[in-house]
């Protein structure tokens, strides 16, 4: 049974998410502080995520950070601040998702099955030498890329930064942080050479140039390999 972790202080929606994710057929664990959130975080596994912001005692942006650096789970974002900047800002802290309160239940609950699916996929192609999603497979062994079987030549840096993207997936970077993570704090070039090896992979792997099927562009914040 898969188990999703929700850490809400409004105990009245914690209780009810609760309710619709159980009858969907998960165990739910619920923390109604930042603190006590991160501790299940930090000695217990979870599937899934469902963070809200304003939390007591630790912000949930604080807890975003320490997933981020330790672990490799789907986030969903559920809070009543609808600004773009809260928005974009949790998506750059590595959250998969951003639901606005209020919403329905039904749409909380196809957003989890969504996610986790998507995740157990990935994590089961990701085990083996190959990466797949849709008609693209990257080779992390052997380093080549094909689309629909067909192979697709990248250069050392373009293979790198298509391979961190979608190692880690759903996941907003910033062009200074792929620049940092790909090319290293050492380089004579700098962060703008992203936008460049981006438009060039998209050339090479989209299927249709105008489209954004696997890298997609997260305005003010960056970009994010889709799954």
């Amino acid at each position: 049974m898969k188990r999703i972790l929700i850490i809400e202080d409004d105990k009245s929606i914690s209780e009810l998410q609760k309710d619709y994710l159980e009858m969907s057929g998960y165990e739910v664990i619920c923390a109604f502080d930042g603190n006590s959130g991160f501790e299940y975080i930090k000695n217990e596994n979870f599937d899934l995520i469902i963070l809200d912001l304003m939390l007591p005692e630790r912000h949930g942006f604080d807890i975003l950070r320490e997933i981020y650096d330790s672990k490799q789970i789907p986030v969903l974002i559920v809070s009543a601040k609808s600004d773009e900047a809260y928005k974009i800002r949790g998506l750059n802290l590595g959250a998969d998702d951003y639901i606005t309160k209020p919403f329905s239940m039904g749409e909380l609950v196809a957003r989890v099955n969504s996610h986790i699916k998507t995740y157990e996929k990935f994590k089961n192609s990701s085990k083996k030498k190959l990466i797949i999603v849709g008609a693209l497979s990257v080779d992390k062994q052997d380093r080549r890329v094909y689309i629909d079987d067909n192979e697709v030549f990248l250069t050392q840096k373009e293979f790198d930064l298509l391979l961190f993207l979608a190692e880690n997936p759903n996941r907003v970077f910033s062009k200074e942080h792929l620049y940092e993570r790909v090319w290293g704090y050492d380089s004579l070039s700098d962060a703008s050479t992203i936008t460049v090896h981006v438009a060039r992979i998209r050339e090479k792997i989209e299927i249709n140039p105008e489209g954004r099927q696997y890298i997609e562009t997260v305005w003010g914040a960056g970009y994010r390999f889709k799954i």
